[in-house]
């Protein structure tokens, strides 16, 4: 019988659980403060496809401050300055950037793991920043009524990483939200999303796009050489929808993109087609004493803007300015840890109250029509009077409650 492997024992001041923008951005700026951190991230690189690569003028107003914009921007993007959505045979423009008052007035698409590269370069430079690669947290460690640390599997064995502070940044399926058994308030959403890929020929629309018939929605990204498509349908009809046949998913997707043509054809199966399970939550409490949770893991966002990156993002500069200095001199108190929330939960409850508000007054009416659709008068509203442009704008780009760096 072979005797079960030893864990690999590692120490850290704070480890991070979850590789993504929280935790890499997170992991950055405490490595910037002097603090020893070390980042768990379960998949072997950062090239996952389909995932939301938009960066918004709050966080490329967080780059400035870092003095990494320059640096950041010199890498292939895309730049959108207005928003335009096409409902029925009407085009709206709803959101102008060009008024924000941040050094960027305009979105920026970047593929996520491009973006994750860059940061995870920018911490390396700090003695104190770690990075452990196919490293899957599976469990905590619980000692004397505290998360003391974390258990993971890696491909050489197990490995026990002990710690003050564990930071849960692993998305909306957070395991360590589980594990510390923290209760989640379920808020819903109407659908779920089928992501794909079309290619990008010159002369195809420079905007984002958003595309409206009865019972369907299309949002296409640009990515330079292609288009990322999120495809909205109802929640839970997946099977419906295979069921119909590829050939009919194909024309409902040309339909609403006329201009793709032929290009549907480069959806050669469903393996091409990948299935996002929209769940809109967020946990009643944060923490526990040795855990704090932000990002996904505190508040699953729904694609509809698509700030989910950028709220991410401004949690864990929110937890480096709070914990940063105490979290040098051993673990912060429970009621430190507490400060994130506090700072956080309000930002987190007005955005996931609009995203919820279009759920209910725009997306599922449309998903459940069957006959013409036309622009709800607010949107008109919004798209006739350029100057209302900008509300949206500074919603979607700005936030409620954006941070800066100290």
């Amino acid at each position: 019988m072979d005797t079960p492997r030893a864990p690999e024992a590692l120490q850290a001041r704070c480890c991070i659980v979850g590789g993504g923008p929280a935790g890499i951005m997170l992991g950055y700026l405490l490595a910037r403060q002097g603090t020893d951190v070390l980042v768990l991230e379960k998949h072997a690189d950062f090239l996952r496809d389909f995932r939301g690569d938009t960066i918004h003028p709050s966080t490329l107003e967080l780059m400035g401050e870092l003095s990494l914009l320059d640096d950041f921007l010199s890498r292939p993007h895309q730049e959108v300055q207005t928003a335009s959505l096409r409902i029925g045979d009407t085009l709206l423009k709803l959101g102008d950037f060009s008024h924000l008052p941040t050094r960027c007035k305009f979105l920026v698409f970047m593929p996520q793991w491009d973006f994750l590269d860059f940061l995870v370069g920018q911490a390396r430079s700090y003695p104190g920043f770690r990075l452990r690669m196919r490293a899957e947290a599976v469990d905590l460690i619980e000692e004397g009524g505290r998360i003391a640390g974390v258990r993971a599997t890696t491909p050489d064995g197990p490995l026990d990483v002990t710690c003050d502070l564990v930071v849960a940044a692993d998305g909306r399926h957070s395991i360590m939200r589980e594990k510390a058994g923290l209760p989640v308030i379920d808020i819903g959403a109407p659908m779920d999303v089928l992501w794909l890929r079309v290619s990008k020929l010159p002369g195809d629309p420079t905007n984002l796009l958003g595309h409206i018939e009865a019972g369907r929605m299309l949002v296409m990204l640009d990515r330079g050489d292609y288009w990322q498509c999120a495809y909205l349908i109802p929640k839970g009809t997946f099977e419906t929808v295979r069921r119909e046949g590829l050939d009919a998913f194909r024309r409902n997707l040309a339909s609403l993109a006329p201009f793709l043509g032929a290009r549907t054809e480069e959806i050669r199966g469903w393996d091409d087609i990948r299935l996002l399970t929209v769940t809109v939550d967020r946990l009643k409490q944060w923490s526990r004493p040795g855990l704090l949770c932000i990002g996904d893991a505190a508040h699953a966002m729904s694609p509809i803007g698509g700030v989910g990156i950028n709220l991410a993002i401004q949690d864990a500069v929110a937890t480096a300015n709070l914990l940063g200095p105490s979290l040098r001199n051993g673990a912060p108190a429970p009621q430190t840890l507490a400060l994130v929330q506090k700072r956080r939960e309000l930002p987190t409850r007005l955005t996931q109250g609009l995203q919820v508000l279009v759920q209910r007054r725009l997306i599922d009416p449309v998903l459940k029509t069957t006959g013409p659709v036309s622009a709800p008068w607010l949107l008109r509203v919004l798209a006739g009077w350029p100057w209302l442009r900008r509300l949206p704008a500074r919603l979607i780009g700005i936030g409620f409650r954006p941070e800066h760096v100290r």
